[in-house]
Order: structure tokens, then sequence, then C-alpha cells
């Protein structure tokens, strides 16, 4: 990336109240020698300017540099953005370890009956389950599929509780804490001997709809998909036709393919289904996360480097 205006100014569209608070945002630029601020629809920018942003809007175009508040960047016209030689960077990288921990939740909760105590708990009730019924995560397969930064955060995690650990990914580079890893054409066999799959892919075209009947049906009975990364990744129906069959024992679901997931979904009322909504990444420091994420692209971005996680 060639050399461009200096910043002179950082502004914080009032749409990161999505994610963040909005002013905690704000205040953690203080250090930067710019001049952070807040602001909402209707300002005017130009090439020195620098937004941060959870939503896109058509004037941002005239900003020297957008950054999306979020990994996901599916509602910013990319092509728009190069078109008007407009640098786009997304907030993705930063989720390894507050999403890890997510998937690691799930799994914990389905090993040793957490959920279904706290069930219990809610109707006084003290509740003993069958002897066969709980277990460890150690020595247990999980199938990561996708090894970015959030698979990789959820496979160390696994790996130090000494769970078999295995991936899905393109390239066969290996990973810390990954015993094989499997292209994405060996998919069946790769979900055939875990007792948890966790899907942490993007969603593109090539992985809407990876997850239906077929998987499933391909998953071990006492298997639980696990899904921190998009909702449209998975058949949300044929999901829902797996847990009514018994094909697969149960789902950690922090994404859906509509949002908020609509109150007469059959997936509230499944036991074995523990749903949060779309909060993987919710912690009390996140507005820090992205802020030093923005902060470092300022820098790259006066010094003419290749700004961090640039999508268009």
């Amino acid at each position: 990336m060639s050399k461009r205006d200096d910043i002179e100014r950082l502004y914080v569209h009032e749409t990161v109240e999505n994610v963040v608070p909005k002013e905690a945002f704000v205040e953690a630029f203080a250090d930067l020698d710019v001049p952070a601020e807040l602001v909402g629809d209707g300002e005017r920018y130009g090439p020195t300017d620098v937004v941060v942003t959870y939503r896109p809007r058509p004037e941002f175009l005239d900003a020297g540099w957008v950054h999306c508040a979020r990994a996901g960047y599916d509602e910013f016209d990319v092509a728009a953005y190069e078109a008007a030689g407009v640098p786009l960077t997304n907030s993705s990288g930063i989720h390894g370890e507050t999403v890890g921990e997510l998937a690691l939740d799930f799994m914990l909760s389905f090993a040793r009956l957490l959920h279904i105590y706290r069930d219990h708990q809610n109707e006084h009730h003290w509740y003993e389950p069958d002897y066969e019924r709980p277990f460890t995560l150690g020595g247990e397969r999980l199938c990561v599929v996708g090894l970015g930064a959030i698979g990789k955060g959820i496979a160390e995690r696994a790996d130090a509780l000494g769970m078999d650990v295995v991936g899905v990914r393109r390239s066969d580079e290996s990973v810390p804490g990954v015993s094989r890893i499997y292209d994405p054409d060996d998919l069946h066999e790769a979900v055939g001997d875990a007792r948890f799959v966790a899907i942490a892919a993007p969603h593109t075209p090539e992985t809407e709809g990876m997850f239906g009947g077929p998987e499933f049906r391909r998953m071990r009975e006492d298997a639980y998909i696990i899904n921190v990364a998009r909702g449209p990744i998975v058949d949300e129906e044929a999901l829902i036709d797996a847990l009514d069959a018994g094909e697969i024992a149960g789902a950690g679901l922090d994404v859906f393919e509509e949002e908020p997931l609509p109150e007469d979904s059959p997936l509230w009322d499944f036991e074995e289904v523990i749903i949060s909504p779309h909060k993987g990444s919710a912690t009390n420091r996140y507005h820090l996360d992205i802020a030093d994420l923005v902060k470092e692209n300022v820098r790259r971005y006066r010094s003419g480097e290749r700004l961090r996680n640039r999508v268009a």
C-alpha cells in the first residue's frame, strides 16, 4: 500500500454500540495522537479521516480508510470500496480467546451436565443423572472445521484439556494442538469419529449449508455440533430433524440463520441444545481489543504498510 494523506481525525460511528459501549470505545483512543470523535449519520468525510463503524453508510466512501468493528463485513459493498480506492478493514483475528472459551464452555456443559443441573435448579429439584451419562473431555475427539484465529483458539484450549483434536481446512500446514488436518472434501471422514464438531469457518458461498442432513447422519449418535461461526453454515431445518431423530446428541449454538432466533423455533425446546445470543466475543474488554487493532493499523496506514485485516 502506498503512503497516503496523514490521519487528522478518527470518527467512531454510533452504530458501534451494537457490540461495545460507544463512549468507552471512544475513550480507548485517548492515547492516540489523533482526536477521536463520536458521530452519527450526516457527517461528511475526507481523505484524512478514519471511520470505525459497525454498519456501512454511503458517505464512508469519501473517507481515507474505514474499519468494520466486527469480523463479518457482509453488509459492506467491497466492490464499491475497491472502486473508490478506500481501504476497508475488519476485526477478525481477535476472537480466538473469547470465542474459543465459549466453544469450550459448550463442550464442558455437555460433558458434565451443567445445563441440565441448572434446569433442575430452576425447579428446585435435586437431580442425579445416570452413572453412564457424565464424561470428561480428556481423550474425546474434537473436529474443528476452520482453523483461522477462532479455530486455533478452540484447538489450543481443547488440546490443553487432553482432547484429541483434528481439523478441517484447505491448507495442510500444521497447527499446534491439532493431530491431523483434513481437506474440506474429506469432511465426512473428519467428523465421523468426533464426539464434538466445532464450526469456526467463515461464511462464504462454499460454506453456506455446509452442515446438513448428510453430515449429521455421518456424525456419531453421541456427538455434539458446536457453531460459533455463522448461522447459515448450518441448515437449521436439517439440524432440527437430526436432533428429533437422535442422529446426534445435541448442539451448542451461538449463531443462527435468523437472529434473534424466532420464539417459535423448535431449537429452544431441546434439552440438549444450549443457545447463546451471538455473544461469543462479548467480554468487558472487547472495546479495547478492537481499539488495539485500529491503533495498530493507524501506525501501518501512516507508514504505508499493508493494513492488517484488509478486505478491500
